[in-house]
């Protein structure tokens, strides 16, 4: 353990030998800088990769007619995208302690090159679908950057501060989306090509790569442990939050990813028109997420997930409701909002994770230390199962708008099916965090011997 008061022991190299966030004076005299500074460069590598990531989302709009692409054929690309980032997830999420979480940010940061400067080579009418589908899945790897992130991040905060922290990391990377939207924005506004905004890019990749260099710190006693990755997958809560997480986090890089192929073939806008509009929901849905996490600290997430997944269930009612009368005006106001509601879920439901397994480990009669080892290290463990396949909710989204496309001529079916999720994400949410059953609660008032397994406050 860090002694108290003093700073952390490094190897050299910025590693850090000693690092112990529970430790109240530690934490007050030396640790939050270093994490805080820490923070602000993951967020800032993050913010690029989901820009790279989701960079599809915003080419699409540039490939006109001349492309040959159908509507279809978009939505496939940017399924095949969302898919590969949320594959690369799990690798990720083990890298930064193979490599440190400087070191890999450093390299995972510096990766994204590949595929921007690939797709600034082939982006050009006449170049088929297949050279275009293969490029778009390079992009995929921004994807991953979001799990190694949050690991890294996860192992500098104390518990008390992580939904906050978390939450922050997150918002920031996500914040990306809106970022290369805005661009687009700029770009198209000016009458630019898509080799332009990739000429923006290219350089912002390599500032993110040397400012980590620079300023970012690995933790020598962050360890790969395989036996906790299997406990996690073995773990029924690290399934049930993934239902939750395709939910939330699912629905905001779907929704990021099509909204604006919706509205231009739904609506006929032009790809101006659309991104105009399409930059405020991931916008608003990442300022949120901090607030999702900052709520779940104080009322507990488990809590403020179930009340989200009911504004969601509305907010997407409302969509169909727009869709079938055709009003851009109500679908684009319930669309950001829905967005909104995505990002304060991604904060409440990422705070439930090393909540729920504390709380596991209390149930053990582990107290003290050994409670908050057993909790960090299966919280960790599942975050990259967790975020993985939650970002595969962004394929079935597409893939859910792409055949309403191909089978209807309009996104109302998808909604329907997308509804009916949220319903079924309240359900589980109260099932199995909220429900108080009266012979569980009558055990509890009989007998106060073997500690209780509660995940109201998580």
């Amino acid at each position: 353990m860090t002694a108290t008061g003093t700073a952390p022991a490094s190897r050299g190299g910025r590693w850090i030998q000693q690092w112990d966030p529970e430790d109240e004076t530690f934490w007050n005299e030396t640790g939050e800088k270093i994490a805080k500074r820490n923070l602000l460069f993951s967020v800032l590598s993050e913010h690029i990769g989901f820009s790279i990531w989701t960079l599809w989302s915003v080419l699409v709009l540039f490939m006109g007619p001349e492309y040959g692409l159908t509507p279809a054929d978009k939505f496939l690309l940017t399924s095949m995208v969302t898919l590969v980032g949320a594959v690369v997830r799990v690798p990720y999420t083990f890298a930064v302690a193979i490599f440190g979480g400087r070191n890999w940010t450093v390299i995972s940061a510096s990766l994204l090159l590949v595929p921007s400067v690939a797709a600034f080579s082939v982006m050009k009418p006449g170049t088929s679908f297949d050279t275009f589908l293969w490029i778009g899945l390079l992009a995929g790897i921004g994807g991953g950057n979001f799990a190694s992130s949050m690991t890294n991040i996860n192992a500098f905060f104390p518990l008390r501060k992580k939904g906050w922290a978390l939450g922050l990391n997150a918002g920031g990377g996500n914040i990306g989306v809106a970022a290369i939207q805005l661009v687009a924005l700029a770009v198209i506004g000016a009458s630019g090509g898509p080799r332009v905004l990739l000429g923006i890019y290219i350089p912002l990749i390599v500032v993110a790569a040397v400012l980590a260099a620079l300023f970012m710190d690995n933790i020598e006693n962050v360890k790969n442990d395989t036996g906790a990755a299997k406990d996690a997958a073995r773990d029924a809560h690290t399934w049930i939050m993934s239902v939750l997480y395709i939910g939330t986090f699912g629905s905001f890089i779907g929704y990021s990813f099509a909204f604006g192929q919706v509205l231009t073939n739904q609506f006929g806008r032009t790809p101006l028109q659309a991104t105009y509009l399409t930059f405020m929901g991931p916008l608003l849905g990442s300022l949120v997420r901090p607030v999702g996490g900052w709520l779940a600290d104080k009322y507990g997430g488990a809590k403020i997930t179930l009340y989200n997944y009911i504004a969601m269930a509305v907010a997407t009612a409302v969509l169909v409701l727009a869709s079938m009368q055709k009003s851009l005006p109500l679908f684009v106001t319930a669309f950001v909002v829905l967005f909104a509601l995505t990002g304060l879920g991604n904060g409440s439901t990422f705070k439930m994770i090393p909540g729920i397994f504390q709380a596991k480990a209390l149930s053990k009669g582990l107290q003290g230390e050994d409670a908050v080892k057993y909790g960090r290290r299966l919280s960790g463990a599942s975050m990259g199962l967790i975020g993985a396949v939650g970002a595969l909710g962004g394929v079935g989204i597409n893939m859910a708008f792409r055949q309403s496309f191909l089978s209807y001529g309009s996104g109302t079916g998808a909604f329907v099916a997308f509804l009916a999720y949220y319903a079924l994400c309240f359900a589980v949410t109260w099932a199995v965090y909220l429900r108080r059953p009266a012979a569980a609660t009558a055990a509890t008032a009989a007998s106060e011997a073997k500690p209780q397994l509660s995940y109201a406050e998580v």
